[in-house]
């Protein structure tokens, strides 16, 4: 009499497709959480004009003068009021040199008029927000869009008395 014996165990198609379903829940994971390297590229953009706008505030008062921001078409600068001649000048600091944004993120500006900007409105260096020695600043706001269609955006604001503020994706408004 012969005794069969049973094979347990899995077959190849069965570790296959098991194989293919790891493979695209982590190809799904690493996609969802990463995001896409434009979003994280214009964070990182935002971050650097960010800080880089707290320290201009910062250095205003400590040093007793009026630093700017100058927005351009493809990026932005920090200047300087001088008090000699009356007109801005490029922030001499390296920290504050000119920089560029990616050809595809759009920044779109909201910045009050009628704020003091001292200087002629001909001075070619004339920046669109200032940073006062008394800590306020030109009320603004700037939005960055990753190009024109896109509803993922950031924000920077001030009201020009209150400290800058920057909005993220997410954010709620209503804790604002």
């Amino acid at each position: 009499m012969r005794v069969r014996t049973r094979q347990e165990g899995f077959t190849l198609i069965e570790i296959l497709v098991v194989l293919i379903i790891v493979g695209l829940l982590a190809a799904l994971a690493v996609f969802s959480m990463g995001g896409s390297s434009q979003q994280r590229e214009m964070e990182n953009q935002i971050r650097e004009l960010y800080l880089l706008m707290q320290t201009a505030s910062e250095q205003a008062v400590m040093n007793n003068l009026e630093m700017g921001l100058k927005l351009t078409e493809t990026g932005y600068r920090f200047v300087a009021f001088q008090d000699q001649t009356g007109d801005w000048k490029g922030s001499g600091e390296r920290i504050f040199q000119a920089r560029s944004f990616p050809e595809w993120m759009v920044v779109t500006q909201f910045i009050e008029s009628d704020a003091p900007r001292l200087a002629s409105s001909e001075d070619e260096l004339l920046p669109d927000v200032v940073f006062f020695s008394s800590g306020e600043t030109t009320p603004f706001e700037l939005e960055f869009t990753l190009g024109t269609g896109s509803d993922y955006m950031h924000v920077i604001a001030s009201d020009g008395v209150s400290p800058l503020e920057w909005r993220q994706p997410g954010d709620d408004e209503d804790d604002l």
